[in-house]
């Protein structure tokens, strides 16, 4: 081995690579519930620009050509130019942050993940509920 290394140090050293972090198999689940994370301002120029080219380019069917384009565009673009998607990505922030901050306190209420929280009611009192005015109205 070069260094001087044994071979049991380089395997020590080996394993302990493989061990480092997380353990495998163990990947947290994502909550289906949770807020989706704001688009950036290149983003949000993107959605407009998506639909500009494929106009301009109805037999293009290369995710990478638009892409491409689209970054060519954008470093060529002023300041003045990204300000109007910049604020469109702001205002999608801050209303990420207001849905993130009503959906962690969702969380310590002690709301699970991958529940809905519609109503108080348990679905059987609903179904009685809705039982009753039925019958209320037959008579």
């Amino acid at each position: 081995m070069k260094g001087g290394e044994s071979k049991a140090e380089a395997t020590s050293t080996d394993q302990r690579l493989k061990t480092r972090g997380r353990k495998p198999g163990k990947k947290t689940k994502k909550d289906p519930n949770q807020p989706k994370r704001p688009p950036s301002a290149f983003f949000v120029f993107l959605e407009d620009f998506r639909k500009e080219f494929n106009l301009a380019n109805p037999n293009n069917k290369s995710v990478a050509t638009v892409g491409k384009a689209a970054g060519a565009r954008w470093k060529s673009m002023t300041e003045e130019d990204k300000a109007p998607y910049v604020a469109k990505a702001e205002s999608r922030k801050t209303e990420y942050l207001k849905t993130m901050q009503q959906y962690n306190m969702k969380l310590a209420n002690g709301t699970s993940r991958g529940e809905e929280d519609d109503s108080d009611k348990s679905k059987s009192e609903v179904d009685e509920a809705g039982s009753e005015e039925e019958e209320e109205d037959d008579d």
